[in-house]
């Protein structure tokens, strides 16, 4: 198999100017695809795209809210110019949803609900619309990945808005491959357990997020290259038949 067994195809990442989104970029650049990466931080998105063509790779930056529905058609259309047709969308963008509901104002939910769940139906899709149009369907490479969690299975404290979040994106990821099946439109979710990034750092680093992490099975958090070769799968030709399908990556934290 080739070492680049992305070559030909474009792709977007959301949410891709740090943690989970700026790996999944660097991930499937390497694999050979040509990646837009949009997020609102348009000043990190082009420190990414400058050290993806340091590479030999091929990226654009391009701003996006996911949360603004009417911004991500205007913004598809830009990747399709530069890039070409796309055939792997990464619904990566997310806001955390912290609150305990007593507390919970209506602005954090409303926005977290905005990001995590509708901004992944309507990227889907845009992205699907385009998918079809261009042929890339017909193809057998379209490929639909959202980032959900293991909030979507488990009940976290402080964190029920979140979690509904998280859960509702589960279930449009299932919804949209059965109405996609016949399209060949391949729609999974990864979810992943807890991996130390930019913006949970801090927490970790206290005594608090240390006692979370003492009551994991194994006691650590995971690394943020444990979710790429689900990732690589998902995007790729042994996608062709999977569809509808959860992935839970976790590292036992959810047992």
């Amino acid at each position: 198999m080739s070492d680049k067994p992305l070559a030909g195809r474009a792709a977007i990442v959301t949410g891709a100017s740090s943690g989970l989104g700026r790996r999944f970029a660097h991930v499937l650049s390497d694999a050979g695809a040509s990646v837009a990466l949009m997020a609102r931080r348009v000043d990190r998105l082009a420190d990414e795209v400058a050290a993806i063509e340091a590479k030999g790779g091929r990226a654009i930056a391009i701003p996006l809210d996911v949360s603004d529905v009417s911004a991500i058609g205007p913004a598809f259309d830009k990747v399709e110019a530069a890039l070409g047709p796309i055939s792997i969308l990464v619904n990566n963008a997310g806001v955390g949803g912290e609150g305990m509901a007593l507390e919970m104002t209506e602005e954090t939910f409303d926005q977290t609900i905005a990001v995590n769940t509708k901004g992944v139906y309507f990227g889907a899709v845009e992205a699907a619309k385009r998918m079809i149009a261009s042929g890339v369907a017909e193809r057998g490479e379209a490929r639909i990945i959202n980032i959900a969690s293991i909030a979507a299975f488990e009940q976290l404290g402080g964190l029920t808005v979140y979690c509904l979040s998280k859960a509702a994106c589960v279930s449009l990821t299932k919804g949209l491959a059965r109405e996609w099946a016949r399209p060949r439109i391949a729609v999974n979710a990864i979810c992943p357990g807890y991996i130390e990034t930019e913006i949970n750092s801090d927490w970790f680093g206290t005594e608090g997020g240390q006692k979370q992490i003492k009551g994991f099975p194994r006691r650590r958090l995971m690394d943020e290259d444990v979710l790429d070769e689900a990732l690589l799968m998902l995007a790729g030709r042994r996608a062709h038949f999977i569809t509808g399908t959860t992935i839970t990556i976790d590292d036992g934290q959810s047992l």
